[in-house]
């Protein structure tokens, strides 16, 4: 069964940075992409970026290109979103997914950007 937990949510002031952790068991991590989508307070989940299998094919929103990355580590079932210069409209929940599969989410990670 998929398993997705993320972790490094927390409160940052605008121009700061977060990098978030999504650990994934119950299949086999190294032969899919990976996703990441937030939702913020009243707004829809939105996608942020992607990555293939073997990190060959990238892309990110255009909202956050130039200030977010993601990554990954198929040794140890992790996917990575490192965001910097965080803007306020970047509070929202983080969600990592399996791409393709629309059924199973983390439970989020929580980031807020705010003085």
């Amino acid at each position: 069964q998929v398993h997705l937990v993320e972790s490094g949510g927390g409160l940052v002031e605008p121009g700061g940075s977060l990098r978030l952790s999504c650990v994934a068991s119950g299949f086999t991590f190294s032969s899919k992409g990976m996703k990441w989508y937030r939702q913020a307070p009243g707004k829809e989940r939105e996608f942020v970026a992607t990555i293939s299998a073997h990190e060959d094919f990238v892309r990110v929103a255009d909202s956050v290109k130039g200030r977010f990355s993601i990554s990954r580590n198929n040794l140890q079932n992790t996917v990575y979103l490192q965001m910097n210069n965080l803007h306020p409209e970047g509070t929202a929940v983080y969600y990592c997914g399996v791409w393709g599969d629309a059924g199973h989410w983390g439970q989020g990670a929580q980031g807020t950007v705010s003085s």
